[in-house]
């Protein structure tokens, strides 16, 4: 198994790492563990940082030639697919700006700047990551290309 192969079942993890980050972040920030809250938050941002670039490898490596939804599924599932899609390619191009700017103030110690935008960054971020993992199972696992008979 090659890369191109290996990398979309990283993705999907690195995803779900991501995300179960996000909830035991907030989880900490409500039960009012700080320290705890900014070290997970980081990891997080981390593991998101990991994640884009093993997928701007795997698109790098594709030259061109992307996965595309297959047109087996009944016509609900590919447009609930593409709409998923669609909004999880705009919001996850807005999260490297919101998380970078939300570290930012928390580590500044600017609490009012840091939790107004975290209470817009987490929602977004949380479903670009859930949605990453949704995308990968629709694709990888519950519609694979059909083989040829």
């Amino acid at each position: 198994m090659d890369l191109v192969q290996i990398l979309p079942h990283v993705n999907a993890s690195l995803n779900g790492l991501a995300t179960l980050l996000l909830v035991l972040g907030f989880v900490q920030i409500k039960r009012h563990q700080e320290v705890a809250h900014k070290w997970t938050m980081l990891a997080c941002f981390g593991v998101s940082v990991i994640f884009l670039g093993c997928y701007l490898t795997y698109h790098a490596l594709l030259e061109g030639h992307g996965k595309t939804f297959p047109d087996y599924p009944p016509v609900g599932v590919r447009y609930f697919y593409y709409g998923m899609l669609l909004t999880h390619i705009v919001l996850a191009a807005a999260v490297p700006f919101l998380a970078v700017a939300t570290i930012y103030y928390g580590l500044r110690d600017n609490r009012p700047r840091h939790r107004k935008l975290a209470k817009v960054t987490f929602p977004i971020w949380l479903y670009v990551s859930v949605t990453g993992v949704l995308v990968y199972l629709m694709l990888y696992q519950f519609f694979p290309p059909q083989v040829a008979a």
